[in-house]
This record gives C-alpha cells, structure tokens and sequence, in this order.
C-alpha cells in the first residue's frame, strides 16, 4: 500500500502513471477545450515546426471516419483490380477543435495568407479553397484569392504536373475553354469532392519557403472537410508535398499528435534533423512494404501485438500489410485479430460495468463512479523489431464526459482479407517518422508538446 502510494504521488500532470504494461487513466479530468490554433514562425537546429492540435469528440466523427475507412478500402480494390542536402521545418500542428473534424490541422502561408489545413497522409493532392468560389463549404478564414497573390501562377495543360494528374488523383487534368488551363477534381471515396484548377505559388512552412508550390485551387469544394480550409496530402505520389519538397527536406517528415483533451500542441517536422525530437525512447523501423499497385500508400508488416505485456498468439498480422494513415481516426484490424485483442483486453479489464455501444465502437463501459482505472495498454510490432505502444489516451474513447460511456478505442475490419489501418488516435503521443527515401517508418515515444 505504501509502494502504491509513491508511485501515485509521482504520477505526472497529464494524469498518467506507466505501472509495468498498464497505466493509469485519471477519470477526474475533464476534457477541456483547447485554444484556438496558433501560426508560429518558430526555430531550433535549422527546423521549422508547425504545431499540431487535435479535434473534441465529436459523433458523427466516428460515422464518418467509418466511411472514409470504406472509401480507402474501395480505392484499394479498384486498383488493385484495375543526393541533395535537406533542410528543415517544424511546424505546430494542432486538434481541429474549431473546425469541426476529428483530424489534426496546421497552419501554413500560401502567396501571403495563412491558412489552416488537414494534414493527411493518405492523400497526395493539396488544395485549398479559392475566390471566385462557385460552390464552397463555410470556412472561418478568408477564401485564398490568386489574383491578389503575386506569386501566384497557373498550371498550363501541357505541364507535367498536369499530365501527371491521372496517376496521382485518379482524374485526367481537362483544359479550361478560354485558356490552357489545367483542371482538376478529385473524388473522395465517401462522396466528398474538390474540383477547380492547379495553382503555383510559394509555400511557406513557418519559415522555410517553398517556390512554385503545386496545389489545387479549388472553385467546387463539398464533403468531410469540417471548416479547414483544405487539406495537405503527405501521400508518396509526385503532386504530395512530400514529393515536391524532396529537395528541401530530403523526403523525411514526421509528426507527434497530442492529446484531444490536453490542451497542447504536437509538431510536424520537415526533414531529418532528429535533434529536434523530444523522443523518450530510441526510434525503432520499420521497412516500408514495396507495393507498386498502391505507391502511395504506408504500408507496413505488422508481425505481432502484446495486450497488458500478454502477447497474442496464433495470428496472421502480416497477411496483407497495414496501412499507418494520419486521416484515419480509430484504429481498424483484421476480425481474428480484433477478436483476439478485444478477448484479452477483456480478461485483463474485468469488474467494471459496462455501457451501451456507440457507433463502431462495441466495446464500452461505465467508468463513471471510479477515480482512475489501470489499462492494459497495447503495443503494436512490425517487421525489424520495430514496436508502437499505445499511449493510455489512444485507448479510451470519451462518449459521455462523466465516464458513463467509455469505448475501446479499436475496432474491426469487415473482412479478414482487408487491409488494416493504423489511425490518429492510436498514435497520439508518439513521433512517428516517415522516412521516404530510405523506405522506412520509425517510432519513438514522445509527449506531444510544441514549446
């Protein structure tokens, strides 16, 4: 009793205590609001770092995360069926509290104007919304305007860009009728959609600026984008921004997402500088999974997983590969191996009451009248004894704010033949590191904090 009462004296402020391979989860706080997203032109060891925020719960958020794990899937099937120095940015990246989404948002100067957009890796084409807008969602920021951006160019048909439109979005570039202008549209697998012409103009990532930048400018925008005013594709194909700053950042990124109900900011990071991390523990890799039908794409070997420190046997992880996607929220995993960490999370988490479902999420309880609860917490392997350890806030799901209804925040695939998918919530407070060139992910702990 008194050893208990140390370590809970020691717990740290954010309300977690690491006890073996569980930890404790402070059920007296509250989730609170964080403040509104800040633009930062901050920098350390040559790196420009973009905060990072994450977004309150919100329900429909899990309904439409469903549909973008479909959408993904689906894109996945019709394909299938059918040395130069680097320099560095760090970058706050931040919860899309304000802007209704459940996906982390940054900051970033296009032409002169700052603008808040959806950091995503599972999409390669970055756009935002423009004037003269024929059909756009409501956004708090003013629409870009390329006519008051000196920087600003058009993308002409017989660009490569243009022609490279097919391979990348899927859509064929079409020339405008009263110039060689060069059109875009993609469409989202759930029925989201942007449509409206390529742009060139300068970039800048706090305060390192990128020249003739590629990216849509959209005149016809509607679908799950919240009110951000766009979105950043980190996909591997030649339009993502990782691609065209190839130059500049050596095609390394990385990013730590902080906690919804924190408070606090994570970092986006351009480039290889790993001085600038605050990791706790040292980075382990993971190769990524060559895949030509689906390039794009993070694919890793997922070999095995512990519940509570209990490994889980008898499981094909590595059948079709996972996907690690900073777009998708709840982690989805092939049904055998759901079933099976579901059953030992389970066994491990007993004599607590338990709550309705919610959404996708079939696995809750009524924490309401307990204080803190030990979790066995779950660590993820992959190939190269490389290992992702759920942090204790990835491994609750908040329905009701008194605890009433908490979820496990994991859920399964339709079918076991689908490709799982690693999500944001599952990767909080982790630096998780893509490096492109030498074809690998990494991941360290970390607490996601900007300052």
């Amino acid at each position: 009793m008194l050893l208990l009462l140390i370590l809970v004296a020691c717990s740290c402020s954010n309300g977690v205590l690491s006890l073996a391979e569980k930890e404790l989860l402070s059920l007296k706080r509250l989730p609170t609001a964080p403040a509104p997203p800040r633009f930062l032109h901050k920098s350390k060891s040559g790196a420009t770092i973009l905060e990072m925020r994450h977004r309150k719960h919100l329900q429909k958020g899990l309904i439409l995360d469903d549909v973008r794990v479909e959408s993904i899937q689906s894109r996945i099937k019709n394909i299938v069926s059918g040395h130069v120095e680097s320099s560095q940015a760090r970058v706050p990246i931040s919860s899309g509290i304000k802007l209704q989404t459940l996906n982390y948002i940054v900051t970033v100067t296009l032409g002169s104007r700052n603008l808040t957009v959806i950091v995503d890796t599972g999409s390669d084409l970055s756009w935002v919304q423009c004037q003269p807008c024929r059909l756009c969602y409501t956004q708090p920021e003013p629409l870009f305007n390329p006519l008051v951006s000196p920087s600003y160019r058009s993308v002409q048909c017989n660009s490569q860009p243009c022609q490279t439109l097919q391979s990348n979005t899927g859509n064929s570039g079409l020339c405008g009728s009263n110039a060689p202008r060069c059109n875009y549209a993609v469409t989202y697998g759930d029925g989201s959609y942007t449509r409206g012409e390529l742009g060139r103009d300068r970039l800048t990532l706090g305060t390192t600026p990128v020249e003739d930048f590629v990216f849509g400018c959209g005149r016809n925008n509607r679908g799950l984008f919240g009110a951000a005013s766009g979105l950043m594709g980190l996909g591997r194909s030649d339009l993502s921004l990782i691609s065209q700053t190839s130059d500049v950042f050596g095609a390394v990124f990385s990013y730590c997402l902080p906690d919804s109900d924190s408070g606090t900011s994570g970092s986006l990071i351009l480039g290889n500088d790993t001085s600038v991390f605050k990791n706790t523990t040292p980075i382990s890799y993971t190769r990524l999974v060559p895949n030509p039908q689906l390039y794009s794409f993070y694919i890793l070997n997922m070999t095995g997983a512990t519940v509570g420190g209990v490994p889980l046997q008898s499981l094909s992880f590595g059948g079709n590969g996972v996907l690690i996607d900073s777009g998708t929220v709840i982690t989805r995993l092939p049904p055998s191996v759901y079933t099976s960490v579901k059953a030992e999370f389970l066994r491990q988490f007993t004599g607590y009451p338990s709550a309705p479902s919610f959404s996708i999420l079939d696995t809750c309880f009524n924490l309401s009248a307990y204080e803190e609860v030990n979790i066995p917490t779950l660590k993820m392997q992959f190939e190269g004894d490389a290992e992702m350890s759920v942090d204790v806030t990835g491994m609750f799901y908040f329905v009701k704010r008194d605890a009433s209804q908490v979820c496990l925040a994991l859920t399964s695939l339709a079918y076991e033949d689908e490709i799982g998918i690693i999500g944001n919530y599952q990767q909080r407070n982790t630096r998780v590191i893509y490096d492109t060139k030498q074809m690998q992910v990494g991941f360290a702990k970390e607490v996601c904090s900007f300052n």
